[in-house]
């Protein structure tokens, strides 16, 4: 009997516990101590509590309270504040909670495969970038990696103060990019970084929306497939990896793509992104493409992408926010990369994007540049014009439309004030006749116009610029800015 009573007494004090627990305030990992919150519109601040529990939050002389529903989840929204306000948070229920060294400004979200997790510790000048990294002004929050079949509702991470120890292990692109934002636009910046590398864009998009597209679906068909060969792939892995010996020199072998893979279709978007959509943003800047460059996908891509930032706009329900995104760099390999590349500038039909031309600062051997820096710096010019409407040049030529005049093609662009060669003469053009074949172009430049002429070439109609792989192009604007590759007058793109 004595047994039966501690065993009793043992599970009715895990009882109480247990409901002592539930009962409690619980918060996602983003509304934490150091967070960022951003300005000049409406601010959700949500949880979970006992169900019908009674839960207040107080910010900046704002007091809103509310009651968490039968499934426990609550939230409130804090009223439009301006930037700056460092202070405290309170929020109350059964339990209180303190959120510590709270700021209010720029908020931006930076996502996509390696070149945006690229660190700071493996970009140009990383020492004295790390050194002189210190800034209470921008916060960063990394999103750890997780894949989900389901929407999740929260993300392991933390806000940190940007510092030297913060600062060298986060997105180079990411920090560069808010450093920028934060030097000219006088306001605190938090940057929330959510990416994975060697993922594509299929696995940060939607499921729905990938349903919701014929065009799109396929990318769901083709994963079907993987998963039905999963068990015999893993089978073979096993026995593979059983008779490699690491002494062999021969590489290990590599897991199959299964459940739980990266590359799973909303994979990504259902971990590392769902959850950030209830956390009020400004933007988006994104960095990704290279493993939607294959003979297969590349052409798509214009589609997919898309279908992706039309699919996150709609999840964060703020409108058609700005989403800021990088042109992938001049690189030698055997992909469809300028397909990619028009792909990508397809998108600056929608509305509020803005993309960063890389032609010029890539590593012809390294699918990974250095110069995060620049990156970082011309995204943020899209954002300074797109985002916060400054009266700036913020993008390189882009193509507009041809015109023609006997053997000689005329290129017009936007964003061509200054129209000139970076150095010697203008390189990258070629023109081709109706047989299709290209010839290199002599090029002068006739004020924001291209004019075109090639001796092979009597009646060109078509024109291509920049349009390889790891091209030979040098026209920029008077901001030396970089014209993006294009190709036009083409009977049927490809």
């Amino acid at each position: 009997m004595l047994i039966s009573a501690r065993l009793f007494k043992t599970a009715l004090l895990s009882i109480v516990l247990a409901g002592a627990l539930q009962a409690e305030i619980r918060l996602p990992a983003l509304i934490s101590d150091h967070m960022l919150l951003q300005q000049g519109m409406p601010v959700r601040i949500w949880g979970t509590a006992d169900p019908g529990e009674a839960v207040e939050v107080s910010f900046q002389g704002q007091k809103t309270a509310t009651l968490a529903g039968q499934d426990g989840r609550w939230a409130v929204w804090l009223k439009p504040m301006e930037a700056g306000g460092r202070g405290e948070m309170t929020i109350r229920g059964s339990n209180t909670l303190t959120i510590r060294d709270v700021l209010v400004g720029e908020v931006w979200v930076g996502s996509g495969q390696s070149n945006m997790a690229w660190t700071v510790a493996r970009s140009n000048n990383a020492e004295e970038e790390i050194a002189r990294a210190a800034n209470p002004s921008i916060r960063l929050f990394q999103v750890e990696r997780a894949v989900s079949d389901t929407p999740r509702d929260d993300v392991v991470g933390a806000w940190k103060i940007c510092g030297p120890e913060s600062v060298k292990d986060f997105s180079a692109v990411g920090y560069f990019f808010a450093r920028e934002i934060e030097r000219t636009r006088r306001v605190p910046v938090g940057l929330i970084h959510s990416s994975w590398g060697g993922t594509a864009a299929q696995a940060w998009t939607s499921r729905a929306a990938l349903e919701a597209d014929p065009l799109l679906k396929p990318y769901l068909d083709r994963w079907q497939q993987v998963l039905e060969r999963y068990p015999a792939a893993q089978a073979r892995y096993e026995k593979q990896l059983a008779e490699w010996k690491p002494d062999s020199g021969a590489a290990r072998p590599r897991p199959p793509a299964g459940p739980g893979h990266q590359g799973t279709p909303g994979g990504l978007y259902n971990a590392m992104i769902a959850p950030l959509t209830p956390y009020a943003i400004r933007g988006a800047i994104w960095y990704q493409g290279e493993s939607n460059a294959g003979a297969a996908e590349a052409y798509n891509y214009r589609r997919l992408f898309r279908a992706m930032i039309e699919d996150w706009r709609q999840a964060w329900g703020i409108g058609d926010f700005p989403f800021l995104f990088v042109q992938l760099a001049n690189y030698e390999t055997d992909a469809l990369w300028p397909v990619l590349r028009e792909s990508q500038t397809s998108a600056l039909s929608l509305r509020n994007t803005g993309m960063a031309v890389a032609i010029d600062i890539g590593e012809a051997k390294d699918i990974h540049p250095r110069n995060k820096q620049e990156v970082g710096r011309r995204l943020a010019l899209a954002a300074r014009r797109v985002a916060y409407g400054e009266a700036i040049e913020w993008s390189g030529p882009i193509f507009r439309q041809l015109s023609y005049e006997g053997g000689l093609i005329h290129v017009w662009f936007d964003h061509a004030d200054g129209l000139r060669a970076k150095s010697g003469d203008v390189a990258g053009f070629q023109v081709a006749g109706d047989d299709g074949v290209y010839q290199p172009a002599q090029a002068r430049i006739e004020g924001q116009t291209v004019v075109l002429t090639s001796p092979k070439v009597p009646r060109p109609v078509s024109v291509r610029y920049g349009w390889a792989n790891n091209p030979v192009c040098n026209l920029v604007n008077g901001a030396g800015l970089p014209a993006s590759p294009f190709r036009a007058g083409e009977r049927a793109p490809q």
